[in-house]
């Protein structure tokens, strides 16, 4: 039976292998998709062996992966100097292990209909994630951005990467009055320290964007609520993503016509 998987480290609160079992019983396809932990040392021998596996059509990347997965995969799409991680990783026709990301999408299709021209943004981390969260924002002819990260230096060698001015600094630093607000750190997810942020400084109209979905209400975006700010939660961006990566997975289209029931059941 082919399969897909995604691997970290921690797994076991991934909610991937229910979004995509979802779409594969709803669509009747024959496959299953499953959550694999592996370790950093163990990148190198996981794709080896799956490598050989050919009812595995690949997988995808979550923390802490998407950077160091780049050496083990081909890169046709230039990725790394684009977007500088991936988060998918598939097996082309000639057998060959391909790198991509889908991030920078699932990242935007919630915010489409908002117009960040010019606008102010502040983003929490430097990692992965923040990597395709960046890339999307230097497409969108954004103003200032604000990058709140435990490493400011790493944090400026981002912003000067992906084009994008603005000022790299400490988690501690206060947040600007950003219209749109983006947590694509770990901080706040289940085992991890609270992200703690005073929201006071962000207009009315701001939006509060946290990328963590385990737990779903984060205390940011209980914050974020407590102001009448609104919010964009870990699941619309999860199911963005996993939805661009299944077609590249499974080569069909997920039924986002029932992302209702689908929600319901990630909330259950």
């Amino acid at each position: 039976m082919p399969y897909a998987e995604v691997i970290g480290d921690p797994i076991a609160h991934s909610k991937s292998p229910m979004i995509h079992r979802f779409w594969l019983e709803a669509l009747g396809m024959e496959g299953d998709y499953r959550a694999t932990r592996v370790a950093p040392d163990g990148l190198e021998a996981y794709f080896s062996e799956r490598r050989a596996d050919l009812a595995w059509r690949g997988c995808n990347i979550t923390i802490p992966h998407k950077t160091a997965a780049l050496d083990h995969v081909e890169d046709r799409g230039g990725v790394r100097q684009s977007i500088g991680a991936i988060n998918t990783v598939f097996r082309d026709g000639d057998g060959t292990l391909v790198g991509t990301n889908t991030d920078a999408g699932g990242f935007y299709a919630p915010i489409a209909g908002l117009d960040l021209e010019r606008e102010t943004v502040c983003v929490i981390g430097a990692g992965g994630a923040a990597r395709a969260v960046l890339f999307a924002l230097s497409k969108l002819n954004v103003g200032r951005v604000t990058l709140l990260n435990r490493n400011p230096l790493k944090g400026a060698a981002l912003l000067a990467g992906f084009g994008l001015k603005g000022d790299a600094l400490p988690l501690s630093a206060p947040v600007p009055a950003a219209r749109l607000l983006v947590n694509c750190s770990p901080l706040g997810m289940t085992g991890q320290p609270l992200l703690d942020l005073d929201l006071a400084p962000l207009p009315e109209d701001a939006v509060v964007y946290d990328i963590v979905y385990a737990p779903l209400e984060t205390p940011l975006l209980t914050a974020a609520h407590a102001r009448g700010l609104e919010t964009v939660d870990g699941l619309e961006m999860l199911v963005g993503q996993a939805a661009l990566a299944f077609e590249i997975l499974f080569d069909a289209q997920p039924p986002r016509d029932r992302d209702e029931e689908l929600r319901a059941l990630l909330l259950g």
